[in-house]
């Protein structure tokens, strides 16, 4: 699987020089100063029910974005996590600092179905990940021509593997694979199906280029890739004419925004989608101290950051205390949700 995967893969190589010379860019909260088509403003709190602008092309006009999906796109049948295809996306200088702590954690509990895309060869990472570490030789850059080439790999990886289900986290993302399997079960990857989180309360609005100078206004709804997202495999098929290799790249040239609002544009404005918001996935984005507890098993992703200028990790006590789980209590978590776990038995305490 994995040569074949790599051998799928060898065109990101292409990407190399069209990325070499890419900016540097900052990430998170400064996301609307790098691109100037990202033009509205972060929602605290999860988007609930939001109207489309009427203004514009793009995207589906004036309706409302569904929070509950058509019991179409509901299925009873059984799914396995052999069939999703989780791909985590990093960049070589949080191999150590952020790799480490998933592979300690929630990928020991889903190592066969997890694709690590990077930028840069790394011993220490391959011998943990095997072939399941795909080196792309894009940038390491921020910007939104380098993620959109590791984004381009994730997605023929995915097309490769003929799994049913495409899940992108980003490498500050915790998930709970039973979780999601629990998610992906009442759904149909026979349908088009889009779902994650948005980070905006509106559509987002973007300038479409066109041939000869011209340019468009279009808006689209997008799950933000900072609480991770999935794509049915049908869906996935529409996409790959604006999604399948160094088409993405120049889809995401058209209108110079990141990778996953590219995702989104490409899903609601050339393939005719829409995007399905799960209140399930957590960003840095948000204020994570909010989720109760008593609710993190529920969970499918979380994350942790940095959250009006304060540390934004979730509300969790023990095993392990703040100064030996700092920054996100992931290892908590993981004994939180997965008590068995070797480690947590021997946590001091517990």
């Amino acid at each position: 699987m994995g040569r074949r995967l790599i051998h799928g893969l060898s065109g990101a190589a292409v990407f190399l020089v069209s990325v070499a010379l890419l900016s540097v860019r900052h990430h998170g909260g400064q996301e609307t100063a790098r691109y100037p088509g990202l033009r509205e403003g972060i929602s605290e709190k999860p988007v609930q029910r939001s109207k489309a602008s009427p203004e514009g092309g793009g995207g589906r006009g004036q309706k409302d974005l569904q929070v509950h999906p058509p019991e179409g796109y509901r299925t009873e049948g059984s799914l396995t996590l052999g069939d999703i295809f989780i791909a985590v996306k990093t960049t070589k200088r949080f191999h150590q600092s952020r790799m480490e702590l998933l592979l300690d954690t929630w990928i020991s509990r889903a190592r066969e179905q997890t694709y690590v895309f990077t930028d840069e060869e790394d011993d220490a990472l391959k011998r943990r990940m095997g072939d399941h570490a795909i080196f792309t030789n894009c940038s390491a850059e921020h910007s939104h021509l380098a993620l959109s080439c590791k984004m381009a790999a994730e997605f023929d990886a995915f097309l490769a593997s003929g799994r049913s289900w495409f899940c992108h986290l980003d490498d500050d993302n915790y998930l709970n694979p039973r979780a999601l399997l629990n998610l992906l079960s009442s759904y149909s990857a026979t349908w088009d199906v889009y779902l994650g989180k948005p980070s905006l309360n509106r559509p987002i609005r973007a300038s479409e280029t066109l041939p000869n100078n011209q340019t468009k206004s279009v808006h689209f709804w997008f799950a933000t890739g900072g609480a991770g997202f999935c794509i049915s495999h049908k869906l996935a098929s529409k996409m790959v004419p604006w999604a399948s290799g160094r088409n993405f790249l120049s889809t995401s040239e058209l209108i110079r925004l990141p990778d996953d609002c590219t995702v989104g544009y490409i899903i609601e404005c050339k393939v005719g989608g829409q995007l399905l918001p799960n209140a399930l996935f957590h960003s840095h984005l948000e204020n994570l101290q909010l989720i109760p507890p008593s609710r993190l098993t529920q969970q499918v992703t979380l994350s942790y950051g940095v959250f009006e200028n304060k540390l934004n990790v979730i509300e969790l006590s023990g095993p392990f205390s703040p100064q030996e789980d700092p920054s996100s209590r992931f290892r908590s978590l993981h004994c939180h949700l997965y008590p068995d776990t070797s480690w947590c038995l021997q946590a001091v305490g517990w």
